[in-house]
């Protein structure tokens, strides 16, 4: 509502403001310095001919200035560049684990998971401590046994606790 009201102020006479914008008169250069002004009224004054080659268009300048043509290249840098030689690590990846795959995700660096992997992996721990330990986990991930020691401590999976009414005369359930 509120954009639809300034949008109509915005827009409205348009038109007679834009041309009073228009017609009004440019504005004139800045003043000079009054030392300056004096001394170029003196050589207005002894060299008249110099307004008119001012004002002049110079034929010849002008074909030549159509003559110019431009033509830049980036300068090479002088920073070195590392040594084309040597080859870079390729990395290793793997496949997303379990039954829901992301459709963007096509394959997993080597010690990285995914947030569904990770969901899973600390569900699996919570339902099945004792298969589900942090070495198997490790191995089954390719992870750093330090890593998922850290995301067992520190990472839970949401947990919903109903906790029964404290007043006696709650109804309760069957």
């Amino acid at each position: 509502m509120g954009a639809a009201v300034i949008r109509a102020i915005r827009n409205f006479n348009l038109e007679n403001r834009a041309e009073r914008e228009i017609s009004k008169m440019k504005p004139s250069p800045a003043p000079r310095y009054p030392s300056t002004k004096s001394l170029l009224r003196e050589q207005t004054r002894s060299h008249p001919h110099i307004k008119g080659e001012i004002d002049r268009k110079d034929d010849k300048l002008l074909s030549l200035l159509k003559d110019v043509y431009v033509d830049s290249k980036d300068p090479v840098s002088s920073v070195k560049v590392k040594d084309a030689g040597i080859p870079q690590e390729a990395k290793e990846f793997r496949l997303p684990k379990g039954h829901h795959f992301d459709l963007n995700i096509e394959n997993i660096p080597k010690g990285k998971i995914s947030i569904v992997e990770a969901l899973t992996l600390l569900n699996n721990h919570k339902l099945y401590p004792d298969t589900w330990t942090a070495k198997k986990i490790a191995e089954e991930y390719h992870l750093e046994q330090k890593d998922v020691n850290a995301l067992l401590k520190y990472f839970v999976t949401f947990e919903v606790k109903v906790f029964p009414p404290e007043d006696k005369k709650a109804i309760q359930s069957e």
